[in-house]
């Protein structure tokens, strides 16, 4: 009777999960994270991948957080390949919150590259949660090629990647300040400057460093 019962509360959060109503879907997360089970995986993970809403997408995340990463990480790894932009994301977002570092080999130069700034954001956010020690340099120099890209948003979200990794991203942002292009060159100098005063703020950081850029200076004078 036990076993009938639980298999039909599973029938009913797997169904709750395609509801045409997001608080139903939401509700139906909330239960599959209360209480796994390994047969909710594949769903939570397809389920990411278009559910058009924020609050279930990341009940979703959560979701599978509590499921074993045995379970949840193969899943994501096949993911993170995903021909939909969407499902890349959020496996990848996903996989930032698991913070499992066997998944780090997956998160290439291609995920930090993206063409979609959702995917791209989320990479660099995964990034550097997982990145090893040892290839922080590495990660900065990639990142570093995608100074200038993208509205406010996006290079905010470059901006406190490269300054989590801290002082190895120093040398890719010297660099970066005497790029041809004046936006990689603004968006280097204000990186560099939160990396130094995290209190700055984003906002006056780029101000700034569009002022002294305007001025035709690099940043770097004087050092």
């Amino acid at each position: 009777m036990a076993m009938t019962r639980q298999n039909a509360d599973a029938t009913r959060a797997l169904q709750g999960l395609e509801d045409g109503r997001s608080s139903v879907r939401l509700r139906a997360a909330l239960a599959v994270g209360t209480a796994p089970d390994p047969c909710f995986v594949d769903k939570l993970v397809e389920r990411c991948g278009i559910e058009p809403e924020f609050f279930v997408r990341d009940m979703l995340t959560w979701a599978l957080t509590r499921h074993p990463v045995s379970m949840t990480l193969p899943a994501l790894l096949r993911e993170v390949r995903s021909e939909r932009a969407q499902a890349r994301s959020q496996a990848l977002h996903t996989l930032s919150k698991i913070g499992d570092r066997r998944a780090w080999p997956a998160i290439t130069r291609a995920l930090l590259t993206d063409a979609d700034d959702e995917v791209a954001r989320s990479a660099w956010r995964t990034a550097v949660v997982l990145v090893p020690e040892g290839e922080k340099s590495g990660v900065a120099a990639v990142l570093a090629t995608q100074l200038g890209r993208g509205e406010r948003e996006t290079q905010l979200s470059l901006s406190r990647a490269l300054v989590a990794l801290g002082e190895v991203v120093v040398p890719a942002l010297r660099a970066a300040m005497t790029a041809p292009d004046r936006r990689v060159r603004t968006h280097a100098l204000a990186t560099e400057r939160l990396l130094r005063d995290p209190d700055a703020g984003f906002e006056f950081a780029i101000e700034e460093a569009k002022r002294v850029v305007a001025l035709g200076g690099s940043g770097q004078e004087g050092r």
